[in-house]
């Protein structure tokens, strides 16, 4: 049985925990200048309601973290975690969502890859076992992505919440849909490669 995880070796590096401290400031750093010096190009986009939202992950996870004692202290799903959100809110604050027409298909991919790694990030801190992780992790990407839609659906219904600029389509969904999974199901491999126990460790 194993002992521990890659996760909790990077836990432990302090070049990893700045890193998160980089993420978070810069997260916290983007919706400040959102809200307070507001650029044209976030118009429609629902900031006032995405800013909770978003920044709630990065505000729980400390919490819980001292709530529950964890040691060493979850750096790399705390990094994880925000990753998805920063780069969402950086995309709108650049305007790259309107100027590079691909900057949505990209980002649903790319951002799965760290919620899934997130994901496991959480899961390999106490699961020391590497059965049907790929497929949990898959499943659980799927499942985020659809309650995302709902989401995004339901802020862009008649305007609600100044998302009106979202301009959501049938299509548009379901590309989300598959870019989404396909990116938690290649988060969740190479989650279970650089996080999870390696396979010597979990012979007898």
């Amino acid at each position: 049985m194993a002992t521990t995880t890659g996760v909790l070796r990077l836990d432990r590096e302090r070049c990893v925990a700045i890193a998160n401290l980089v993420i978070k400031v810069a997260l916290f750093a983007s919706f400040f200048i959102a809200i307070v010096f507001p650029p044209d190009v976030i118009e429609g986009k629902a900031i006032g309601f995405r800013a909770p939202l978003f920044l709630a992950p990065a505000i729980l996870v400390p919490v819980l973290a001292r709530a529950r004692n964890w040691d060493p202290y979850p750096h790399t799903a705390d990094a994880l975690l925000s990753l998805p959100f920063l780069v969402d809110t950086l995309g709108n604050l650049l305007g790259f969502y309107d100027r590079y027409i691909v900057t949505d298909d990209v980002l649903h991919l790319i951002n799965w890859v760290f919620l899934v790694g997130a994901y496991h990030a959480f899961r390999f801190r106490n699961v020391f076992e590497r059965q049907d992780a790929v497929l949990l992790g898959y499943g659980f990407g799927a499942i985020a992505i659809v309650w995302w839609e709902i989401m995004e659906w339901a802020v862009s219904e008649d305007g609600f919440g100044g998302a009106g600029g979202l301009s959501l389509t049938y299509e548009d969904t379901v590309a989300d849909l598959f870019l989404s999974s396909t990116g938690g199901l290649i988060g969740s491999v190479l989650a279970l490669a650089w996080l999870g126990p390696a396979r010597r460790s979990v012979e007898h």
